[in-house]
């Protein structure tokens, strides 16, 4: 089991800009080794409660919400990552646990026993809370990410576009998942994720592309037309 404890800011960037701040991260950052040409592409199966909790409490602006998901990075590969990340104040609380590929589908068709079979107390924390509170397949969400490391502060900086989603199919180890955009194609979402304090380098770096802060969730994006459909 991995954990994380850090802050997290997103900003609205034009994916005009999106070259020159790539080029100039690769400057002072180090890139990702997944980055590729091209980046990366993640895939991650959201799971919420019947009555859905935990998009609702991010529409609150709860300080204290949650998110559980199951993300891979190649839907023919052999395992996916179980999360759950906690907003806890300032801070973004992510826990992750790799899981094998069988259980994995196990886990997407609602079936959470594979998790009574690791030793880790994180995988019995997510069997007990996802069946207590009947936690349920809700949403999937695809993007391409570019990424980029500093030592200091545990800062990475990722660059998300082509973001899409679908909420009527949930096998993200499909190699031929219909989905649909739920974001435009002139713009990207800029994260800055770090512990302690962010370096002024940074900042300078942020707001010289006229970056717009904003809260967007892509979970929340990936309800949005579901959810507005069954309430209208």
């Amino acid at each position: 089991m991995n954990e994380v404890l850090r802050q997290e800011k997103k900003y609205l960037l034009n994916l005009a800009f999106s070259h020159e701040i790539c080029h100039r991260l690769g400057t002072i950052m180090a890139q990702d080794k997944h980055n590729g040409a091209e980046g990366y592409r993640i895939r991650s199966l959201y799971f919420d409660t019947l009555d859905d909790s935990d998009y609702k409490d991010k529409l609150d602006g709860m300080e204290l919400r949650r998110k559980i998901r199951l993300r891979n990075y190649d839907p023919s590969g052999d395992f996916a990552m179980l999360e759950m990340k906690q907003k806890e104040g300032a801070y973004q609380r992510k826990r992750s646990l790799p899981v094998k590929r069988e259980d994995g589908q196990r886990l997407l068709r609602g079936d959470y026993t594979p998790l009574l079979r690791f030793s880790e107390p994180f995988a019995a924390e997510c069997y007990g809370l996802m069946n207590r509170m009947c936690y349920r397949p809700k949403a999937v969400v695809e993007y391409r990410r570019r990424a980029y490391v500093a030592k200091e502060n545990r800062i990475r900086i990722t660059i998300d576009k082509d973001i899409t989603a679908t909420e009527a199919c949930f096998d993200i180890f499909s190699e031929n998942l219909a989905q649909y955009p739920v974001w435009d194609g002139f713009h990207a979402v800029l994260e800055v994720k770090y512990n302690g304090f962010l370096p002024s380098y940074i900042k300078e770096l942020v707001s010289s592309v006229n970056c717009m802060e904003l809260s967007v969730s892509k979970y929340g994006l990936s309800r949005k037309v579901g959810l507005y459909s069954i309430e209208h």
